[in-house]
């Protein structure tokens, strides 16, 4: 991202305004360096319930930040907005992180290592990223199937290309429809008839897709099979991506069965 961020040595008081970089911090063993986190950091469950929240990814709360004083700020360029991250790096160390490919996380991961002095542990988790995901790319077959993963209800938004669910999608071996419409696309019942994608996929986040949609969807395109999908493990780059071989394996076994 071409910025420059001078990180003491060693942060002792470190906010992180990302899930999923949150959740790995504390698989790195951060505990008691990590003092302040989002409402949407929910993982781990005990560390939600007991950390400081500092508003959201896209609201942070600038007084909450200011009391808590920390000495690193970690957050990503997709997931946090632009004039928040701006006006904390006047004040404080705002490292970023830009992820799009299964490349950027493991990078990722080994720079927060580097970053908090958790080296060994970080290597440690990338090398097991990449056993499972290299396992599984060898023992799963080649499906020449096509999805439109769904992120939101109303607008009608799927996910496109250049983004890190679309490689995720890639991983599993399913070829997006909409990958060429930008990254975010909103799109019309008609664009989707158009698109005849052999599966949908609706995610639980950012909007709860339910039971009752899965029957509107196939409505809209009854050619399609629809199914619910833990959007978590398509869409977390930290540590999650552990969960999400084994998450995929049994996602495989189920669409076979149907």
């Amino acid at each position: 991202m071409n910025r420059a961020v001078n990180v003491p040595s060693h942060p002792q008081r470190i906010i992180s305004l990302v899930p999923s970089q949150t959740e790995l911090l504390f698989d790195l063993g951060l505990d008691k360096q990590v003092v302040g986190i989002t409402k949407f950091c929910v993982h781990p469950r005990d560390k939600f319930q007991s950390k400081i929240k500092i508003g959201g990814t896209k609201q942070f709360r600038f007084e909450v930040i200011e009391a808590l004083a920390p000495d690193l700020i970690i957050g990503n360029k997709e997931e946090n907005y632009q004039s928040g991250i701006e006006a904390l790096a006047q004040k404080y160390p705002v490292w970023m992180s830009d992820i799009v490919s299964l490349a950027d996380a493991l990078q990722m991961i080994a720079q927060i290592g580097n970053l908090t002095n958790t080296e060994s542990k970080s290597q440690l988790i990338v090398d097991e990223v990449v056993s499972r995901f290299a396992d599984f790319t060898t023992r799963q077959r080649k499906v020449e199937q096509t999805v439109a993963y769904f992120i939101w209800y109303e607008p009608l938004m799927v996910v496109g290309g250049n983004t890190f669910i679309n490689t995720m999608l890639g991983q599993f071996g399913l070829n997006n429809v909409f990958e060429s419409l930008g990254r975010y696309p909103q799109i019309t019942p008609e664009i989707l008839q158009a698109a005849q994608p052999d599966w949908i996929f609706l995610s639980s986040e950012p909007f709860p897709f339910k039971s009752r949609h899965v029957a509107e969807l196939r409505a809209i395109s009854p050619q399609s099979k629809v199914k619910l999908v833990d959007g978590e493990l398509f869409s977390w780059y930290g540590t999650r991506l552990l969960k999400a071989v084994d998450y995929f394996e049994e996602l495989a076994e189920e669409m076979r069965m149907i």
